[in-house]
């Protein structure tokens, strides 16, 4: 399953926020530098649906907060 993802870098806690059937605000306190922010974002979305990291995939804007991440359809939950 696809969501689209709106990443908040910086922040003073990390969590995930869903405003829509497959939109989700992602609050995370790693900087995007060198790729911290989206290890940090694989790392919270693998907890949050019990999956191991490699089932996740970022398929569009790994530069950018505004991303299309994909799980496994059996592993997709509400959030």
């Amino acid at each position: 399953m696809k969501y689209q993802v709106i990443v908040k870098p910086g922040s003073s806690q990390e969590k995930i926020i869903q405003t829509a059937d497959n939109e989700l605000t992602i609050y995370l306190r790693a900087k995007p530098h060198d790729g911290e922010a989206n290890t940090a974002l694989i790392k919270l979305l693998s907890k949050h649906f019990d999956i191991p990291k490699t089932s996740i995939t970022v398929t569009r804007g790994i530069k950018s907060r505004n991303k299309i991440i994909e799980v496994p359809l059996s592993a997709s939950r509400d959030a």
